[in-house]
């Protein structure tokens, strides 16, 4: 009986430790005079963050993981050199097969490895070049909470 106790016991302390790792999960911080909000959601090995403008429409993509999202990023379509989270990268033009959508020539994405098993996925959507600049100089001033895609999760 004792034995039995001690595994349960046991799982409830896990199950609480594993669901206060992900309730600390947060998204960057986005300023106050960005007019952006994040929409969040936490999984397992991953966290999402989606920034909106007022009027809902998604303008930058954050996911933090810890698995490599083995995303090829192909030397023809490197656009900005850029950092995030102090990490130097490059943004590039998405490969989307050959299409190219209104508003293609704006976008942006980039992989960033930031720790060991731990990466940043961006994605940017901006309505023009203007709006481009602005995502790439909030994006360069994000920091990331320790608690950010923690490894105990």
């Amino acid at each position: 009986m004792n034995v039995l106790r001690a595994v349960v016991t046991l799982c409830l302390l896990l199950s609480a430790t594993v669901a206060s790792a992900q309730a600390t999960a947060e998204c960057p911080n986005l300023p106050a005079d960005s007019g952006l909000q994040w929409k969040e959601q936490a999984e397992n090995n991953y966290l999402s963050c989606k920034a909106t403008t007022a009027d809902g429409r998604e303008v930058l993509s954050l996911t933090l993981t810890q698995s490599d999202p083995n995303i090829p990023l192909s030397r023809p379509l490197r656009q900005e050199k850029g950092t995030f989270a102090g990490e130097s990268m490059y943004w590039y033009l998405p490969d989307l097969g050959g299409q190219t959508p209104p508003g293609y020539a704006d976008r942006r994405m980039t992989t960033v490895k930031l720790d060991k098993n731990k990466y940043a996925q961006i994605s940017l959507y901006p309505s023009d070049s203007k709006e481009l600049g602005s995502l790439q100089t909030l994006t360069r001033g994000m920091a990331l909470g320790s608690s950010a895609v923690a490894s105990e999760r």
